[in-house]
């Protein structure tokens, strides 16, 4: 990061240690979540604190909220969550830095991944943030490093997507396929949405050369054939997404929510990197990485003007809940945004 001109080691002095946040202290539903004050985290040498002024929602906060698929339990705890404080998407100020970072100055704006960002303050790593683009609000920037990470790795990491091909996108209206979307089209793509009756037009407006509504239309029944597919926690079987692949197409599954406790919505990217060594297609799956350079190619695609959030509603912190009861309910168009003005 571009330093500001000062760079003090030793945090401004504050009124208070505590602060509100959104606590879980059991897995659950939407119903374990509430609102409490608590003390400010302390960061270690590489990290840093900042202000949260707002957050993302995502969806795997829910995993993480209901501490399934079981295995996730192994990161956040087996029988209790180890840390509280839910969210990672955040936009903020950076207000205390350790003494081993060397990118960040204190009153940065900046925006990435954190732990515990539903909250007035939270803990980064500096590796995991970039400074905050002039051209968005918090609101926006703190939306996009979970979702637009997974779809720029997806698409140019694993997909490897290039200029003129045929990308078809399942789930196109959701967080990560509004990226998505916007991101193949700024690689030169000819780019299909998937998504439902009443979210047609948000994916003609972000850029989709086509859209097919799943309710009307089956795009593994249609005569086009994709050079990529990427399917954003869609549940249509490897079979059918294969038939609408160009015969060396490429397939990436990203997410999917459905399946039992244990595997959780792994079971077709399971699937489908079994049987990618006996056909001519690519199967694979993607996992999103947190990281510096690839937060910094989503800055150079928003400068550009080539990639913008798209968000449906802002909630305060204490609803929280609401919010994610809104995201499990499927009907998110686009990102949701967690304000921490007025959080008192």
């Amino acid at each position: 990061m571009k330093k500001q001109n000062f760079d003090h080691r030793t945090p401004p002095t504050h009124d208070s240690k505590t602060m509100h946040a959104i606590v879980q202290r059991t897995y659950g539903s939407a119903d374990v979540l509430h609102m409490e004050e608590i003390d400010r985290p302390t960061i270690g040498d590489e990290e840093l604190l900042v202000r949260v002024h707002a957050a993302g929602l995502d969806r795997g906060t829910w995993h993480f909220m209901t501490g399934l698929a079981y295995p996730i339990r192994f990161m956040s705890g087996l029988r209790t969550p180890t840390n509280p404080v839910l969210g990672l998407d955040l936009a903020g100020t950076v207000v205390a830095i350790g003494k081993a970072v060397t990118r960040c100055a204190l009153g940065d704006e900046v925006f990435g991944i954190g732990k515990g960002s539903f909250a007035e303050y939270a803990c980064a790593r500096e590796d995991k943030l970039a400074l905050k683009p002039s051209n968005l609000t918090f609101d926006q920037a703190a939306v996009v490093a979970v979702s637009g990470l997974t779809a720029l790795q997806a698409l140019c990491g694993v997909g490897c997507v290039e200029a003129g091909q045929h990308v078809l996108i399942i789930g196109a209206s959701g967080g990560v396929g509004t990226f998505a979307v916007q991101i193949a089209k700024s690689l030169g793509a000819e780019v299909t949405g998937v998504c439902s009756t009443g979210k047609i037009d948000l994916v003609r407006s972000i850029g989709a050369d086509h859209v097919i509504d799943y309710t009307k239309d089956d795009f593994a029944n249609s005569s086009e054939h994709y050079d990529l597919i990427l399917d954003i926690g869609g549940n249509a079987s490897v079979s059918r997404l294969r038939r609408a692949l160009t015969e060396r197409g490429t397939l990436v599954i990203v997410g999917g929510e459905a399946g039992g406790r244990i595997t959780g919505g792994m079971g077709r990217q399971l699937r489908a990197i079994a049987l990618s060594p006996f056909v001519r297609q690519r199967l694979t799956m993607k996992t999103p990485k947190e990281n510096f350079a690839d937060l910094e190619r989503l800055v150079q695609l928003i400068d550009a003007g080539e990639l913008t959030p798209s968000i449906e509603r802002i909630y305060p912190l204490h609803d929280v809940p609401d919010a994610m009861r809104h995201l499990v309910a499927g009907h998110t168009r686009g990102k949701l945004v967690i304000s921490m003005t007025d959080a008192a």
